[in-house]
């Protein structure tokens, strides 16, 4: 298991913004971590990476207990989060940004010939001032920047963010061959039917709690899944390979998933 939260919480002050959630995901996989605005999920990614201490609670990366460790180590654990809204440096050149991605690897040099023969746009502009280009191609130097520094485990929050749709459609093919190449990938996403696709698994959050998990194809048809993130209704019963993480009881009041979720057979561990 290439990551395993336990428990973990976390905050602003008196503000609990992640409230005991546990989660795991294996070398190989693309996870999926749906939810509104106000979830939790950005500050989630914050702690896994140290930029956001952790109250209490356990995030072990490759076995290795990483709470407690500063955001900047978080690269040696070979874990690169890409945050949201891109966060590119606007004034350096796409070729500047992609080496401070690449600032800990010793073969950043053929690393970036990688990372161009990935997106040729970038190759193209590697000159041009990151913050003249578009929103897309932002996106996709987001992506490489992060790609610079080899990770294992690759943490991309609301990467679909302000795209067109092509570009998203893009921006997803590209994480589907992250895959391919032995890239695991945490994604956290509001565009629940994009994740659901390209996912293996998912999990789905709601004011700071884990309410429901399980096979994303299992999930792309729980009903109320689609209801709050799909936007269709329909009577269909759960399916079998999702697993309420609210065992029966009410979800919090006023979000998507307000209705009480009836408990569900666990889905199988990978």
């Amino acid at each position: 298991m290439l990551l395993q939260v336990n428990n973990l919480r976390c905050g602003y002050g008196s503000l609990e913004a992640v409230r005991g959630v546990s989660l795991h995901v294996c070398a190989g996989e693309i996870v999926g971590l749906l939810g509104a605005n106000g979830a939790g999920k950005t500050s989630l990614l914050k702690a896994l990476v140290g930029l956001l201490p952790p109250s209490s609670g356990e995030v072990r990366i490759a076995g290795r207990n990483t709470v407690g460790l500063p955001a900047w180590q978080s690269i040696s654990n070979s874990t690169v989060l890409v945050p949201e809204g891109k966060m590119i440096f606007a004034d350096m050149t796409v070729r500047e940004n992609l080496l401070v991605g690449g600032y800990h690897n010793p073969d950043r040099r053929l690393q970036m010939d990688l990372v161009c023969e990935r997106f040729p746009r970038l190759r193209e502009r590697l000159g041009q001032v990151a913050g003249t280009l578009s929103g897309g191609e932002q996106q996709m130097l987001a992506l490489g920047r992060a790609l610079m520094g080899r990770p294992r485990l690759l943490l991309l929050d609301e990467p679909s963010m302000g795209l067109a749709p092509l570009m998203v459609k893009e921006v997803f093919a590209e994480i589907h061959r992250l895959k391919e190449a032995g890239v695991t990938v945490l994604l956290v996403e509001q565009n629940a039917t994009a994740t659901l696709q390209v996912a293996d698994r998912a999990y789905v959050m709601e004011t700071g709690e884990i309410v429901l998990e399980g096979n994303a194809a299992d999930l792309a048809h729980h009903p109320l899944v689609k209801r709050a993130y799909l936007g269709r209704r329909d009577d269909d019963q759960p399916s079998p390979g999702t697993h309420s993480t609210q065992h029966g009881r009410a979800a919090s009041p006023g979000g998507p998933l307000h209705s009480t979720l009836n408990s569900l057979p666990t889905a199988p561990s990978p």
